[in-house]
């Protein structure tokens, strides 16, 4: 836009408070300050930049400051309490228009995460942050040892580098209860694993979750809740991989579905263990151990800082307990399901 282009309501009065103030040496009064700002918040609004509205005003200067006047200082100090009333009024502008935007923001990513909207207004909604909603959409969702906001260094460091490497490719990255999320199309994978690579790094070796691609304007809400629910199941369960996939994990929700079976599985198989000398707790981590270790005797006994012998007597304590022997392959499925829901569960500690 040129200078030519910036309209003269811009400057309305400029020329009279010029020319008052060549004539009597004063400076401007408490309204003719008030009125520059004014104009400057419209011009704001309208959408001109500050530097071609500034260049106008010097331009006019030029034009309006009488011939005849001789105090270069006045004419200087009229322009410079002008432009600063004017760009005073323009910033307060451009940030109620910031606060406004991020509100409108926060607002829609609220209502697309709880689904809360009327889809088909959520959807147009979308188009102006850069969604698509009729299109596959996958979340990824990055939890680090502190809650972060939007503002701060973490996700704008984050954000800076999918940007460098992406663009922009309908993108949405913010933040949510303290976690970082990235929300892309289901279709471009790698985005939302460079996110992961690099929320790590942020975050100081937090843990990213990606929920699997889900279409339509509730799949953002399905993919999150999948990122969500993966982070649980990793809490529960220790998994300590940096990077965990939803789709890797499907097993675990169908396990915890019907909660009450799971735990009548937990009681009746494990219940026994709680009867040991010290409680379940060390026979429970030592299947866990055995079972992630491929039941491999020498790799759990490794993991736990036993011996060999110390881990096979733990074992044998554990058959007799519960009747169901770890080695056997008729009884290990049953222990393995039971040992799951019972990290699943927080069983006994979490569980009456």
């Amino acid at each position: 836009m040129t200078q030519r282009e910036i309209p003269e309501q811009y400057l309305d009065g400029y020329a009279r408070i010029l020319s008052e103030v060549a004539a009597t040496g004063r400076r401007l009064t408490r309204d003719e300050i008030a009125s520059r700002r004014a104009l400057g918040e419209r011009a704001a609004e309208a959408g001109f930049g500050l530097r071609l509205l500034v260049s106008s005003h010097l331009s006019a200067a030029l034009q309006a400051w009488p011939r005849g006047a001789d105090s270069v200082e006045g004419a200087l100090s009229a322009v410079q309490q002008v432009v600063d009333a004017f760009a005073e009024g323009y910033e307060r502008a451009q940030r109620l228009a910031v606060r406004q935007e991020e509100a409108a923001r926060r607002e829609f990513i609220d209502d697309l995460l709880y689904g809360r909207s009327d889809l088909g207004r959520l959807a147009e909604r979308a188009e102006r942050f850069g969604l698509r909603l009729s299109h596959e959409h996958a979340v990824a969702v990055a939890r680090g040892s502190v809650a972060y906001d939007e503002g701060d260094p973490v996700p704008r460091q984050v954000e800076h580098a999918l940007i460098s490497r992406f663009g922009d490719r309908s993108i949405l990255l913010t933040t949510k209860d303290g976690r970082l999320l990235c929300i892309a199309p289901g279709h471009q994978g790698e985005v939302l694993t460079y996110f992961a690579k690099q929320a790590h790094a942020a975050t100081d070796g937090g843990q990213v979750a990606i929920g699997r691609p889900q279409s339509g304007p509730g799949g953002v809400v399905q993919s999150y809740e999948e990122a969500l629910s993966s982070l649980e199941i990793a809490e529960r369960l220790g998994l300590d991989d940096p990077v965990l996939r939803a789709s890797d994990l499907l097993v675990y929700p169908v396990l915890a579905r019907d909660r009450q079976a799971m735990a009548d599985l937990v009681h009746n198989t494990l219940g026994p263990l709680t009867t040991a000398r010290g409680g379940a707790e060390p026979l429970l981590d030592t299947l866990t151990a055995y079972f992630d270790s491929g039941c491999v005797a020498a790799e759990a006994a490794r993991r736990l800082s036993l011996s060999v012998r110390a881990l096979t007597y733990r074992l044998e304590r554990i058959h007799r307990l519960t009747g169901a022997n770890p080695s056997d392959p008729a009884h290990r499925y049953m222990l393995q399901t039971a040992v799951i829901g019972a990290r699943l569960l927080g069983w006994p500690s979490d569980t009456p």
